[in-house]
């Protein structure tokens, strides 16, 4: 990589490395700036959309410095984001294989409580797109401002020169109804999440989950409810969700008879959203979001299952079946 200018003081540089690997929160609630579990510029496994970031400490020697790279002055805003620093980060510099970070800042601009999972696309000298980075920024208050970092594996950009960065997605969810694949234990007893699905020849498939992470025993029945809605959060209109995911595909779960169903405390629940994104005549229906109720009369939960509907207008809901292969380790870790 060529030697760039404006490195790093080390100052700053041993600053950057205390909080890229860890994680700093503010007080709890609405009322804190948002930089809560700020800590990507080292990379972190979790689920998208909710679940709790898991800090990984560094493994190799902090003595080397990240390198600033130059940014358009003033950093445009890009759905509600604002790129601040683009770093080049090289051997020893205490993020083993850590390749490019940048940092940003995101306004909250609702009047509730909001989590953001930002990605960013390093683009490189040909023009093209060296790698992507995600990461999620917890519980921004209203009008408040949210700091993250989001850093690319340098197996990502092999060769490429990354000579600068974009904002490519954002996605917010109200805390209030944040899915949650881990972590402390909702007040309602139990965690609904969407994992990341398959894809194939158009046809796409999400597994929805329900965890009771509480102390009670919970009972379920029949199908969840799903709420669509687009990337301002208006609700989507006009697609037929389907008790069922037959008339979607075959050999793609969620086509069981519904059961009732009660799950203790550490046992798990499971169903199947199906889709298929086939665009002919008319104009194709995207709905990023998607807000469950698990059953009647429990607490909504905003999953992120990226909708890509195309003209299909049908959305396939699986019933709830037990989850025989899942046991929760915080069972009864309810507050």
């Amino acid at each position: 990589m060529p030697r760039l200018p404006r490195a790093v003081p080390p100052v700053l540089a041993g600053l950057l490395l205390l909080t890229a690997c860890g994680s700093h929160d503010s007080p709890p609630g609405a009322g804190g700036d948002g930089r809560v579990r700020a800590q990507a510029l080292c990379p972190s496994d979790y689920t998208q959309y909710g679940a709790t970031p898991s800090p990984r400490r560094p493994t190799a020697s902090a003595s080397g410095t990240p390198t600033s790279l130059p940014l358009p002055s003033p950093a445009p805003e890009e759905n509600g984001v604002r790129i601040t620093k683009l770093y080049a980060w090289g051997p020893g510099s205490g993020c083993l294989g850590v390749d490019h970070s940048a940092e940003f800042e995101v306004v909250n601009k609702t009047d509730e409580a909001v989590t953001y999972t930002v990605t960013l696309a390093f683009s490189s000298s040909s023009g093209g797109v060296a790698g992507t980075a995600d990461h999620v920024v917890e519980a921004v208050g209203p009008g408040r401002t949210g700091k993250g970092a989001a850093a690319m594996h340098a197996t990502q950009s092999g060769d490429a020169e990354v000579t600068g960065v974009k904002v490519l997605k954002v996605r917010s969810v109200p805390v209030a109804e944040a899915s949650s694949a881990s972590g402390p234990c909702p007040k309602a007893g139990v965690r609904v999440y969407a994992d990341r699905g398959d894809a194939a020849m158009g046809l796409r498939v999400v597994g929805l989950h329900l965890v009771n992470c509480g102390t009670r025993p919970y009972e379920l029945g029949g199908y969840p409810r799903l709420e669509l809605q687009d990337e301002e959060h208006a609700r989507v209109d006009g697609v037929e969700i389907l008790r069922g995911t037959q008339e979607i595909g075959t050999g793609i779960g969620g086509q069981d008879a519904p059961q009732p169903l009660t799950l203790q405390p550490g046992e798990a629940a499971a169903t199947t959203l199906a889709w298929r994104n086939t665009t002919q005549a008319g104009t194709p229906v995207n709905a990023p979001y998607a807000r469950v109720w698990a059953k009647p009369g429990a607490d909504p939960v905003t999953v992120v299952p990226e909708l890509d509907l195309g003209t299909t207008g049908r959305l396939g809901v699986g019933p709830w079946r037990r989850d025989e292969a899942y046991r929760d380790p915080e069972a009864g870790a309810r507050p």
